[in-house]
């Protein structure tokens, strides 16, 4: 059986047969990439709306403004970690039919295992459907093997999520060779969203003349979706990567000088990317430099070496908890899982 009840062979070939279908008609993955050149969420697929939102100490304050959102209770899951590093996780119970728990999977390795102890606890104390709601996840990047023996972790992540959650609900994934996510979360429910058409609004508060500079050519989805409805100029970039911090960037022509600048891109890691591009259009007499991304990772100097380069503002969604947060992404998860939007209790 698999951890959701239904008989293994009838789950497997459910996902074989390609996932959700629309219900207006059109396949999944045109959905998907609708979603993903980031025209306005509108999910229609029947998602069952949580009676309670239950999220853990590291992502509480996202997870508390989702709640508020979708009208529905707050509750936290209690962990305690022994001296050993195992956790001990505690759903608060009585539950209801119908529970989202709300995490975003940075820093991932101990998160999936507490996540995958709390549904299943879930699952035993009364609720039928249980979805993730995880604005940043992980392991979405390698997607192939590229050198014989290595872990495909796409695939492998995806498809444990999948066999435990019956939906999967997060923002701008990072996929490159895979056009949906369900093709990497084969899950009942797995909704892509985008926060694009929120960088828009953003920047059209914030910088409204800025020119838009994506530093690689898959920020060029970001780019379009952001300037959408909006007046921006927009270049993408080229990048030649040598190693996780070596970068090339060969930034086509344009007039820069004397003009605001913003970088936007999905993620930023290292940042080394981002400040390599920060320092092209600084050379090319940019007046200022700003970055805007979805997910601020910022591990290690990554903040310092972007300052370093001469970058002003760094803004991000709070898919992850950081300083440089600045558009909260609850509107957006609570539209897309909102009775009006085609969910159901």
């Amino acid at each position: 059986m698999s951890p959701k009840g239904r008989p293994e062979g009838e789950y497997r070939s459910a996902q074989r047969e390609g996932g959700p279908i629309h219900p207006k008609g059109r396949p999944e993955g045109e959905y998907r990439s609708a979603q993903r050149e980031g025209s306005p969420v509108r999910v229609h697929a029947r998602l069952p709306v949580p009676g309670v939102i239950l999220g853990f100490d590291d992502y509480a304050a996202p997870a508390e403004r989702l709640a508020a959102q979708l009208k529905v209770r707050f509750e936290r899951i209690a962990v305690h970690r022994f001296p050993d590093g195992e956790s001990r996780v505690t759903v608060p119970v009585p539950l209801p039919a119908h529970v989202a728990i709300c995490r975003s999977l940075d820093h991932p390795n101990d998160k999936l295992v507490e996540v995958l102890l709390a549904v299943a606890t879930a699952r035993r104390h009364g609720a039928r459907t249980v979805s993730l709601i995880a604005p940043y996840l992980c392991y979405m990047r390698q997607d192939i093997e590229f050198t014989p023996g290595e872990a495909v972790s796409q695939r492998i992540v995806g498809r444990l999520l999948a066999d435990h959650f019956d939906a999967v609900v997060t923002v701008d994934p990072h996929l490159h060779r895979v056009a949906t996510l369900a093709e990497a979360v084969p899950a009942k429910f797995a909704v892509a969203l985008s926060a694009a058409a929120l960088f828009g609004d953003f920047m059209r508060q914030r910088e409204p003349d800025a020119v838009l500079v994506g530093p690689d050519e898959e920020s060029a989805q970001w780019l379009a979706a952001a300037a959408r409805g909006h007046r921006f100029e927009t270049v993408v970039c080229r990048k030649t990567r040598s190693g996780d911090r070596d970068v090339a960037i060969d930034m086509p022509p344009i007039r820069i000088a004397g003009r605001a600048v913003v970088l936007v891109d999905d993620m930023a890691s290292t940042g080394a990317t981002l400040a390599v591009a920060a320092r092209r259009c600084l050379e090319r007499g940019a007046a200022t430099v700003d970055v805007l991304v979805v997910h601020g990772l910022f591990v290690g100097d990554a903040i310092a070496d972007l300052r370093r380069a001469g970058v002003r503002h760094v803004w991000s969604t709070d898919s992850v908890l950081h300083p440089t947060n600045v558009l909260p992404l609850a509107p957006l998860l609570a539209d897309a899982m909102s009775v009006g939007n085609g969910a159901t209790r």
